[in-house]
């Protein structure tokens, strides 16, 4: 079994790794394509708004195909789209790469954690999900830091050691997966859980959590210059502590959210969160606390994903591939416009990277407050959504 997870994990790695590591490298990608750090920014941004919305696009037109070969066309196209990016010298090839391997990216997550599903036991299905998607998780905590010291030197690397990675996977995947077919579904049945509201009031809350997060967070090496000296060593340091900080923060909401309420566990996040954002220009003042504040925000983006994930199952188990689907597209959206949103005010309003903190606070608020209207609701009925048909699995000869 692990054999055969093992390279899906793995491919969630590097899609999570490639999402995350720009941000680090965001000033010698700036100063290499000769543009200025909010232009770099827009780097991000673009990844994001691609995978957010060719995801379902993609996963409708991939879905009558078996999940080896939808993920090895996925991990394909992404490789090239690393490849090219570490190739490109301008700043318009750099981006049309990342939009090819942002449509890549996009099959990859739900493609692995629905072939985990569909190959595990029943009684270890939880752990297969949990084994597949921790590469995401690990990407967070390993990946970023990892990615920004090695590409401290020459930010191409990073790109190419990428490319690697999901090259390793798409060889797992063809020497060791079995053939999994899964019911083909319409872009129209994807989408249909949208006109829910209560599905709706959700995503819009994921969409504003990470906007502002990623309105700091994809300026995250220009912010700390100061506190760093520009060492990309100390830059590592506290992008571990946030990471690690992440990743802690997913392993205690699976707890909290078993043990209370959901709602409450992301109002109790969602406050920290305005806190560690305002707080930002204090906090990263000198070394240590900025330490402390890395750490503290990390917490915070760790916990938002897991009790989301659980009240939208709640709403309807039956549609929960598709409701985490479009939790997935959220997020990204929102990682998009918050890497929009910090490059738009630093131009318009002449605002330091530094003091991003304070916009992205209070987007943080506006979550914060959706959010608490949206848990006053009451749900007078279930929704209904069709349950999707059992996969089917076969070992691959030979």
């Amino acid at each position: 079994m692990l054999k055969r997870l093992l390279p899906l994990a793995l491919a969630t790695f590097a899609v999570g790794t490639d999402g995350y590591v720009i941000a680090g490298l965001l000033p010698s990608i700036a100063t290499d394509l000769d543009v200025s750090t909010p232009v770099a920014g827009q780097l991000v941004t673009v990844f994001a708004l691609v995978l957010a919305v060719s995801a379902p696009v993609m996963g409708a037109i991939t879905s009558g195909l078996n999940r080896r070969s939808a993920l090895l066309i996925a991990l394909s196209v992404f490789v090239v789209g690393n490849a090219i990016t570490a190739l490109g010298t301008g700043y318009g090839v750099v981006m049309i790469a990342r939009v090819v391997t942002a449509i890549g990216a996009g099959i990859i997550t739900s493609a692995a954690s629905s072939t985990a599903a569909a190959i595990a036991p029943a009684e270890r299905r939880g752990t297969a999900l949990a084994f597949v998607l921790g590469g995401l998780t690990v990407a967070t905590a390993l990946g970023l830091p990892l990615g920004t010291l090695i590409g401290r030197t020459d930010w191409h690397i990073t790109l190419w050691a990428v490319a690697g990675i999901g090259l390793i996977a798409a060889v797992g995947i063809a020497v060791g997966l079995p053939k999994v077919t899964l019911p083909a579904a319409s872009l129209t049945d994807r989408l249909r859980p949208l006109k829910q509201g209560r599905v709706l009031g959700l995503l819009v809350v994921t969409a504003l959590a990470f906007l502002g997060a990623y309105t700091l967070y994809t300026y995250i090496g220009p912010a700390l210059r100061e506190t760093t000296g520009g060492s990309d060593s100390l830059l590592t340091v506290i992008l571990l502590a946030w990471g690690v900080g992440t990743l802690a923060g997913n392993i205690a909401a699976g707890r909290l959210v078993d043990r209370r309420n959901p709602a409450h566990v992301l109002t109790a996040t969602l406050i920290i969160a305005v806190l560690a954002l305002a707080l930002t220009p204090v906090a990263t003042n000198a070394l240590t606390p900025a330490l402390a504040w890395a750490a503290i925000w990390g917490v915070t983006v760790g916990v938002i994903v897991v009790p989301q994930q659980h009240r939208l199952i709640v709403l309807s188990p039956a549609a929960a591939p598709v409701l985490l689907g479009l939790n997935s597209s959220a997020i990204y959206l929102g990682v998009a416009l918050g890497g929009g949103l910090g490059g738009l005010v630093q131009e318009s309003f002449a605002i330091a990277p530094a003091e991003l903190g304070l916009p992205a606070a209070g987007v943080t608020v506006l979550a914060l407050f959706h959010h608490l209207a949206t848990a006053r609701r009451r749900t007078n009925h279930t929704p209904t959504t069709p349950a999707p048909a059992p996969a089917t699995s076969e070992k691959a000869r030979g």
